[in-house]
């Protein structure tokens, strides 16, 4: 349900004027198939115009929008870029087919081939490099190389050697239901011989495209490709992210542009003597669906690592690495060295983290045939003091306490620069200095749910502080529940506030009075409401450390705000706009409506459930319901799944599920694994500003919400919850050793390091927090797994999981269908029996490694059935003198750790 037609912001001028058709097109083009793929080449370039499915429900190729991309500096699959030097000198040659074009020479190729062309017309003619490319088909597989030669008397030094890619992931100008029918995302493993591209289809569903290597082809490098952003569509704007190119050697690179980072891989080069050459290339091959693409990658017998729980490990768990290829492992390695202990197992190896090691590590596997493949992990500290340190930074170094500040932003927990380690107190995008919108809610936002998962008796009262008495009047207008969208405004004649004359305060972003103390954005309401919910939380479970409040008081506070937004003024218009749409964490708003009920508060939550009902069934009948403020977005998911889902709207829920397996892969890679497509919100809450794609935005964790919840219902998708746990173990990948957490990483290669603001990292957070738990399942392929922690399988068929995850309330029984969980304390250990379901739960007050965390004197155990599992029926509570309370099973814990014996009906 978007707006407004996507049309990129950059280039609604542009978008009439005629392309220039450098390109070729008026020649014509080359068609052929194959079993799976009808191909057209452009006759003049031989590069590729389209690339679609023998049915043609997908063209991987923007062909519709060809003529609009056939200027000089416009990239298409069939391109290359070449970076050289003559060997030992210092200055590197670029060489790219598409800057300057000319029609390429048309040569005879070997057998299987479809068109062969020298690329000297459209390099140059003058290069001691002479290019070859072959178009070719095998069976169902379309393949591409490329032939260098070096022609002159001298060795040359090839530094980069690039096959710049261009998929149909151009959004403007295409309605909502135009984008999903007929766009794909690209998503990248830069895993050396193991390395493969994904393209998906945006709407999720049918086939996929994979590229893999072929030959002694590798993926080193994965570079953004800049072309002239005066273009039509609007390249890099928020509906054109841009193209980037596969690269097999980046030394060149890393000489020059990328010097100040440390790369994926080890750059390389290869020396080419006189009259020597060499081919790359790369194979195009179909998926018959998103969830077969790894079938797909071992069907081209590319190596295929499969990790779990995934690639961001914490210090107290062991992570198992499963690899599937036809030749044996020579040797594994890390680097830094040692990060890592190696065990092999029977299908891989246990990996088990050096107590020193922390941050990106790469893990190095040679094969006996030679072949090098990449695994890129991370590596944090144990879950539950990643928390402590988060919440420790929040409410030191990022507690705000200048009461004459003029805006009234203290107390509060307030956006930070880790850059220069102060707070961001003046931002042009008023909102990240003035407590508001996700750039400036995301350290409250955070700080507020890590006291849900983990409370401190100092950190809640200064959270109580920072309610009463910055929200209550400030952030929310006294004597009421609407949120305004800053607190921090520009306006000199309102105030003598010491703005800085380095901002340019010319900006739309930096608002005045009545614009930042507006009230109409819903998406606000979700970071206030989930405040109230979490100290609720925490004053039902630890009374004595929540002092100015009482529990029914934030439960009403979080209820009221949600309701404002989503109710009407006195003359019918809606309080809040956007109010119709998934809003970002609203996920929060399912656990308060089961509260509302839990408490017996009977009218709230009827009126809460039938408001949620009626933007479901709303949703329901849209094609594309996903509607956002931007043009296009992945946050709208998260709050249509919730409540199509809760409202047994199937259709509409599945339909969200494949939407979010459309931008959110799985990979060998910590980075992109379970990352949500996100590239431009750096523009609203980062400092280093530009399109790009992000990583472990808060897309990760709130995406991750669905997909976990899928699983729960469907515990045979396996695929959903790899990807879901890696989104949501995204967050844990920000936070610093000292506990700041960015906003996000910056991908490209140039940068490769977490931005320095805060900025919107709340809602990542609130995702972790939300989802987090220990899921158990015996995967045909994998055998027994656990997601966030250690199992056993012990005498007589009985399992022991022991919860690692950072807030360890949550286990997920797949083989029974089961969910165990508690609202305060932790679990310790569950046992159950894989021959008749039994299972036993230990409960305690607190996590013992973390002594900052408040002790639960008592607490409600849920035990749910998610899925019917085998035959076993719904589970029973068999432990004796329990009471029924609030939904669950009151249990005890003033007496330290308590133990309860769950069965089956029947």
């Amino acid at each position: 349900m978007y707006m407004i037609k996507l049309i990129g912001l950059f280039c609604l001028s542009a978008l009439n004027a005629a392309a220039q058709d450098d390109l070729g097109l008026s020649s014509g083009y080359i068609s052929f198939s194959t079993s799976d793929f009808d191909v057209k080449l452009v006759n003049s370039s031989q590069t590729l115009a389209s690339l679609s499915t023998k049915d043609s429900s997908l063209d991987f190729s923007p062909f519709d929008l060809l003529s609009e991309r056939a200027a000089n500096g416009n990239y298409h699959l069939g391109d290359v870029a070449v970076r050289y030097r003559a060997n030992g000198d210092q200055e590197w040659v670029d060489l790219n087919s598409a800057a300057a074009r000319a029609p390429v020479l048309p040569l005879s190729g070997s057998n299987g081939s479809i068109a062969t062309s020298n690329l000297s017309p459209t390099i140059s003619e003058n290069s001691p490099l002479s290019i070859t490319r072959e178009w070719s088909t095998d069976d169902e597989d379309v393949t591409l190389s490329f032939t260098a030669q070096n022609t002159g008397n001298s060795s040359l030094e090839i530094g980069g050697f690039g096959f710049p890619t261009e998929f149909n992931s151009i959004f403007t100008t295409r309605t909502a239901e135009e984008t999903q029918a007929k766009c794909s995302l690209t998503d990248p493993n830069i895993g050396l011989a193991g390395g493969y591209l994904r393209v998906t289809p945006l709407s999720g569903a049918g086939a996929s495209l994979v590229v893999t290597p072929l030959g002694n082809t590798t993926f080193e490098g994965w570079r953004f490709l800049p072309e002239n952003t005066s273009t039509v569509l609007g390249y890099q704007s928020q509906t054109f992210e841009g193209f980037y190119s596969w690269e097999v050697h980046t030394l060149g690179y890393a000489n020059r542009e990328w010097n100040a980072t440390q790369p994926w891989n080890p750059p390389t080069s290869r020396i080419l003597t006189a009259g020597e050459s060499m081919t790359y290339g790369l194979r195009f091959s179909l998926s018959p669906n998103i969830r077969s693409i790894e079938d797909t990658v071992k069907r081209t017998k590319t190596p295929l690592a499969v990790g779990v729980p995934g690639y961001i490990v914490h210090a107290d768990s062991i992570a198992r690495l499963h690899l599937f290829y036809n030749s044996s492992v020579s040797s594994i390695s890390s680097d830094p060295a040692d990060s890592f202990d190696f065990s092999a197992t029977s299908s891989g190896y246990s990996l088990t983290p050096s107590p020193s090691a922390w941050g990106r590590v790469r893990v190095d596997i040679e094969f006996s045939n030679g072949a090098k493949q990449s695994v890129s992990y991370f590596i944090t500290k144990s879950g539950p003091q990643q928390l402590s340190d988060l919440g420790n930074f929040l409410f030191t170094s990022q507690y705000y306490t200048n009461t004459s500040d003029p805006f009234h932003r203290a107390p509060s927990i307030i956006s930070y620069d880790r850059s220069v380690n102060d707070y961001v107190l003046q931002d042009p995008r008023v909102w990240i200095a003035g407590l508001s919108d996700e750039g400036g809610a995301g350290s409250w936002l955070a700080a507020a749910m890590k006291q849900a998962a983990q409370p401190n008796a100092d950190e809640v009262s200064k959270l109580e502080d920072f309610i009463h008495q910055t929200v209550l009047g400030t952030l929310q207008p006294p004597n009421s529940s609407a949120v305004r969208k800053s607190v921090f405004f520009y306006q000199p004649n309102a105030t003598d506030y010491d703005y800085s004359p380095d901002i340019d305060w010319s900006s739309w972003e930096s608002w005045n009075i009545p614009d930042a103390y507006a009230t109409n954005r819903a998406y606000d309401y979700v970071h206030v409401s989930a405040a109230y919910w979490a100290l609720y939380r925490v004053a039902r479970f630890y009374p004595e450390i929540v002092k100015q409040a009482s529990w029914d008081w934030y439960l009403s506070q979080s209820y009221n705000t949600v309701m404002f937004a989503m109710s009407n003024d006195p003359n019918g218009n809606p309080n809040a706009d956007y109010s119709e749409l998934g809003l970002m964490g609203e996920t929060v708003w399912g656990h308060l409506l089961s509260d509302l009920k839990n408490e017996n508060f009977t009218t709230q939550a009827n009126i809460l459930e039938a408001r949620m009902k009626q933007r479901a069934e709303a949703w329901s009948m849209q094609t594309v319901p996903y509607g956002s403020e931007m043009a296009w977005d992945s946050t709208g998911q998260e709050g249509v799944y919730y409540w199509t889902n809760y409202f047994g709207l199937t259709s509409a829920a599945n339909k969200t599920i494949d939407s979010i397996l459309g931008y959110m892969p799985t990979v060998s890679h910590w980075g992109w694994n379970g990352n949500a497509r996100r590239y431009w919100d750096f523009l609203y809450g980062g400092k280093l500003q530009r399109i790009e794609r992000q990583i472990h935005h808060y897309g990760s964790g709130l995406n991750s919400l669905p997909l976990l919840q899928h699983f729960q219902q469907d515990p045979s998708d396996i695929y959903a919850l790899r990807v879901g746990y890696g989104g949501n173990s995204g967050p844990m990948s920000n936070i610093d050793q000292e506990g700041f957490a960015a906003a996000a990483f910056h991908s490209w290669p140039d940068t490769l390091a977490w931005d320095a603001y805060s900025g919107d990292y709340g809602p990542n957070f609130l995702g972790h927090v939300l989802g987090a738990g220990t899921y158990v399942v015996d995967d045909s392929e994998l055998s027994l797994v656990v997601f966030g922690g250690e199992v056993e399988r012990i005498e007589n068929d009985n399992v022991t999981v022991t919860p690692t995850d950072a807030v360890r309330r949550m286990v997920y029984l797949a083989a029974l269908g089961v969910k165990i969980g508690v609202d305060a304390g932790n679990i310790e250990v569950v046992r159950y029996s894989e021959r008749d379901g039994s299972m036993s739960v230990w409960i305690a007050p607190s996590i013992s490694s973390v002594s900052t965390m408040a002790a639960a004197k008592s607490t409600i155990l849920r035990v749910e059935k998610m899925a019917q599992v085998a035959s076993f029926g719904s589970p029973v509570v068999m432990t004796a003198d329990l009471t029924l309370l609030r939904g669950g099973w009151m249990i005890d814990l003033s007496n330290g750790t308590a133990s309860v014996e769950i069965g089956f009906q029947g």
